[in-house]
């Protein structure tokens, strides 16, 4: 049987901690920037950890991350 495929988007999108946690970054960060607030913009930095009815159906995207 062959191997799986990763998705590239998912791939591109959500890290794996050593931990085993998936993070993603933060939406409304890059868009429309120069109107923000600088709170705002430091509030939108950082990465968050994914909600857990989610992760089940991010790993099947990213197989081969942990």
């Amino acid at each position: 049987m062959p191997k799986l495929k990763t998705n590239k988007r998912a791939k591109a999108r959500f890290k794996v901690t050593g931990s085993g946690k998936i993070v993603r970054m933060k939406a409304h960060a890059s868009h429309l920037r120069r109107k923000k607030p600088t709170k705002v913009k430091r509030q939108f930095s950082g990465t968050v950890q994914v909600s857990n009815a989610d992760v089940p159906r991010i790993k099947t995207l990213i197989l081969y991350r942990g």
